[in-house]
């Protein structure tokens, strides 16, 4: 070695360094991704009839399995925002709104709930459901399902990375 490491202001030499901006893209990302899914989902609740939303809705035959409201499509829209948010206080965006252990067991049990998605219920969702003819379950297949495996590792990574 020719002379001393070179460190930045906290310390950090080179891969240490590098780990840690590849976290914060990897966070920023799936924050965005989780920011984009809640504008979408206040959209479909103020601007969408249920019967419009058959990319949106798993079907049986022709009819939608469930009808969703639009209270509780907003409620969705805030989950997602809070899984933004959550991500965000996990690396450390949001100053010391929360202990940074709850953001980073809330962030992994996040990862975790999106696995239990990808993977489904079986029947309507995930990879291995039965009723794959309409097109949410073609979407769901190619999309949603991938999107949530894609999603349980930024926030797995995340959660297990150190961030601050």
């Amino acid at each position: 070695m020719c002379g001393p490491r070179l460190q930045d202001q906290h310390g950090l030499v080179g891969r240490e360094l590098n780990d840690k901006n590849m976290t914060l893209a990897i966070g920023l990302i799936a924050a965005g991704i989780f920011a984009g899914l809640a504008i979408v989902h206040v959209i479909l609740a103020v601007a969408c009839s249920p019967g419009s939303m058959t990319a949106t809705l798993p079907h049986i035959g022709d009819r939608p399995a469930f009808v969703p409201s639009k209270t509780g499509t907003l409620a969705v829209a805030f989950a997602l925002g809070g899984c933004a948010l959550l991500i965000l206080g996990r690396l450390g965006l949001l100053g010391s709104a929360a202990p940074d252990w709850l953001y980073r067991w809330g962030t992994l049990l996040l990862a975790v709930l999106l696995a239990l998605r990808a993977i489904g219920d079986f029947r309507l969702v995930g990879f291995f459901k039965r009723i794959r003819s309409s097109t949410f379950a073609r979407l769901d297949s190619w999309l949603y399902s991938p999107l949530c495996v894609l999603l349980a590792a930024a926030c797995a990574i995340v959660a297990l990375s150190p961030v601050a």
